[in-house]
């Protein structure tokens, strides 16, 4: 949302701002751009909200992604899923030149916007602090990095959000336009509260957090470097390497989105307002961010990677069994008992099987089980699981 309101620009939310001087004044938009920019709004609502769907999704799913560093990033998913679901709005608005939705909807979708725009940055700091403990301070973060925690910090997060965004639930509001339509905009008692929100805005939203999330990597590097080698701590940096690369690759990825919108508002407050296509470009920009943190954890972790698989492969066991509550070896060892030695290289074949939580489970044939066991004078049952033997319990076992 752009809050220069003595300025006539397209705000952040992509909305005319009240003034006595026209859009059209000054600039005329070309035809092109009313469908070229809803456009990238409408790709960048639909891959924001898909991905962030994913993240919130396996998080909340799969009991091992529950982690402290997950809850921040489930917290930072949750923001930009509302953050998207404003874009359409924002979208139908720039394609008419209108907003036809009302005084009550501006201030719900202008606060929304607003709330989660800072709980977004506030987020990325939580999670470069969270980093900071788990690497500079290993011992205290056993005590502190528990998801219990993590879900206090998350709500205190938003309540802090919350407060810092109450100058847009007081003064949000629908306002006549020259052309006869209506714009939704922020009205000011005074032109100077619009340039001292700018600046608010750009302290609490970006500059302070940034150099926060700074700090917290200079002093991580500067405890990596005066530790160097010594016993256990190799092992553990490799550890948190991955992670702290994926916090710090979304940070940046941050900053590269949101500087140049901050950048173009203090420009309009101090100089001159630049072309209204490059800031709207730079609003865009700034929405693409919430849409590009999946992809990051897809491309950086593991874990997230893995997780988004199992959700565009749907792979189920053939028994209709779901993979994440069963023993896998031991629905092999069931599949293979219930064949005969003659069936069971047509029928029950499951060499190097492939479970839908990533486990594999490596079943031979019943020749070769029989033909190996012969040769070690051990009993034909026994399967390989990761490398290792696997025998199913005898008969007496049960007794």
């Amino acid at each position: 949302m752009d809050f220069n309101g003595s300025q006539d620009l397209s705000y952040p939310t992509g909305l005319s701002s009240n003034t006595s001087m026209d859009y059209e004044d000054y600039y005329q938009e070309p035809d092109a751009s009313k469908i070229i920019i809803p456009s990238i709004y409408a790709l960048v609502c639909c891959i924001g909200l898909t991905g962030n769907a994913m993240v919130i999704y396996v998080i909340l799913k799969y009991a091992k992604m529950k982690t402290a560093t997950n809850i921040y990033i489930l917290n930072l998913a949750i923001a930009d899923e509302l953050f998207m679901l404003s874009v359409p709005f924002l979208a139908t608005s720039a394609a008419i030149r209108h907003w036809p939705f009302g005084s009550l909807m501006c201030r719900l979708v202008l606060s929304v916007d607003g709330i989660n725009m800072f709980t977004s940055i506030f987020c990325l700091t939580v999670l470069s602090v969270d980093r900071y403990v788990a690497v500079v301070h290993p011992i205290k973060a056993a005590r502190y990095r528990r998801p219990t925690v993590a879900k206090v910090v998350n709500v205190c997060v938003w309540g802090l959000s919350l407060i810092v965004i109450l100058p847009i639930i007081i003064f949000a509001d629908t306002v006549p336009a020259q052309d006869g339509g209506v714009n939704c905009n922020f009205l000011w008692p005074e032109a100077a509260w619009s340039e001292a929100f700018v600046v608010y805005t750009f302290l609490l939203g970006f500059l302070l957090p940034v150099g926060a999330i700074c700090l917290c990597y200079c002093l991580m590097v500067a405890r990596m470097r005066a530790v160097g080698l010594k016993a256990g701590w190799l092992q553990r940096r490799r550890s948190e390497k991955k992670i702290t690369r994926m916090v710090l690759l979304v940070v940046a990825v941050f900053v590269l989105c949101w500087m140049p919108f901050y950048i173009v508002q203090l420009v309009s407050v101090f100089h001159h307002p630049p072309d209204p296509m490059v800031t709207q470009l730079f609003v865009i920009l700034s929405y693409a961010n919430s849409g590009a943190n999946p992809i990051l954890y897809g491309f950086v972790s593991d874990n997230f990677r893995r997780s988004f698989q199992r959700i565009v492969c749907f792979r189920w066991l053939e028994s209709g069994l779901d993979a994440e509550q069963v023993d896998y070896c031991a629905v092999a060892v069931k599949r293979q008992a219930t064949c005969s030695p003659l069936d069971f290289p047509k029928d029950c074949m499951a060499s190097d099987m492939v479970f839908r939580n990533g486990t594999r489970c490596k079943v031979v044939s019943w020749d070769d089980t029989l033909e190996a066991s012969l040769r070690r004078g051990s009993p034909a049952s026994k399967l390989t699981s990761r490398g290792g033997n696997l025998s199913p319990p005898s008969p007496s076992s049960h007794l």
